[in-house]
């Protein structure tokens, strides 16, 4: 990058850039119109912006995006994109259609740090942080893929650990939801899932971004949950649902709770129990996800019978529950099965 990026910037930073180079605020408005309102990434396609201002802009800004390397199709109608960085590192991102929904599964790191047991993207390790505008661009550049269908809904479930990612994480939530001069989407139609940093939990729920909150869970006790999760030796289960609790809720919003079943380590009918006297008490819905094969795994789907019965345990003990078939698992994009090589 030679220069700023205008991908990543608030409206409100393109005024002020606009300003710097001797024009309006107005010019900075109408730019962040073009980038965030109708997904025009190049500068000399604004056909309303003064030539003058196009060329000093030119001078000290760009439109940087991340290279689309591959676009794998999946059977189920699923695509993983996987975007080529500027220091040549990798990151994916899952357009998921379901009806009249595209959901769009981004990612916030390159790798991750937290080395959950049954997760591929944890055996990367961490590489580094996505700016602002990587993050962005994930759903600019899914937008003009789909040109017949824009991106619906955005879930943070990619590589990395969104929360560990925090102040590029809220800038991009701030340009999707700015309703003005960003993308307009709905804070509601956006979830910021998190292995249950609590300190930044709290932090987000103080942000007033109205987001989707999933907790990856995966164990009801802090013996399964710690084997599977290191956080949870920092974060136990008793200052995680805290948290949750604390967490600002819409009248008719719920928290969600990701749970990966894994044969005879967490998919019994006592820790479907378990997991019912956890979430007493909290708006909560449950999905519960029959584990994703991965090469070298020592874990194993359960079989379809001890999934419905764990699901109906929870089902009988009043929370809302369904099971979650990963889209995407024939070419690599289900959940926790995203993996791109970092460079050396």
């Amino acid at each position: 990058m030679s220069g700023i990026n205008l991908i990543g910037l608030l409206p409100s930073e393109m005024e002020d850039l606009a300003v710097d180079v001797g024009a309006s605020r107005y010019r900075g408005r109408q730019l962040a119109t073009w980038i965030y309102r109708k997904g025009v990434l190049d500068l000399d396609a604004m056909s309303d912006l003064p030539k003058d201002f196009r060329a000093r802009l030119a001078e000290r800004a760009e439109i940087g995006l991340p290279e689309v390397e591959r676009v794998t199709p999946s059977l189920d109608g699923s695509r993983k994109l996987v975007f080529r960085l500027h220091d040549g590192g990798r990151i994916s991102a899952v357009l998921m259609p379901d009806d009249d929904r595209l959901t769009l599964c981004l990612s916030t790191q390159v790798g991750c740090g937290f080395e959950c047991a049954f997760c591929l993207t944890g055996t990367m390790g961490l590489d580094r942080n996505l700016d602002a505008a990587e993050i962005v661009a994930q759903l600019l550049i899914a937008n003009s893929l789909s040109p017949e269908q824009r991106v619906t809904h955005m879930v943070f479930m990619g590589m990395g650990e969104p929360l560990a990612n925090y102040a590029n994480l809220v800038k991009a939530i701030r340009i999707f939801t700015d309703a003005r001069l960003g993308l307009g989407y709905s804070p509601r139609r956006i979830t910021v899932s998190t292995v249950g940093l609590v300190p930044a939990m709290d932090r987000l729920g103080r942000e007033d971004l109205k987001v989707n909150l999933a907790i990856s869970l995966h164990g009801a006790t802090d013996e399964v949950r710690g084997r599977l999760m290191p956080i949870n030796r920092s974060f136990d289960l008793a200052a995680l649902m805290g948290a949750v609790k604390r967490y600002p809720l819409a009248p008719r919003q719920r928290v969600f709770f990701e749970y990966v079943l894994l044969e005879g380590v967490n998919d019994s009918e006592e820790d479907a129990r378990r997991l019912v006297k956890l979430l007493r008490g909290v708006r909560a819905k449950v999905n519960l996800i029959p584990f994703n094969d991965w090469q070298s795994s020592t874990f194993r789907r359960p079989p379809l019978p001890r999934i419905l019965a764990f699901q109906k345990v929870v089902m009988i003990g009043g929370l809302t529950t369904t099971v979650r078939w990963s889209k995407g698992e024939d070419i690599g994009a289900a959940c926790g099965q995203l993996r791109e090589p970092i460079p050396a």
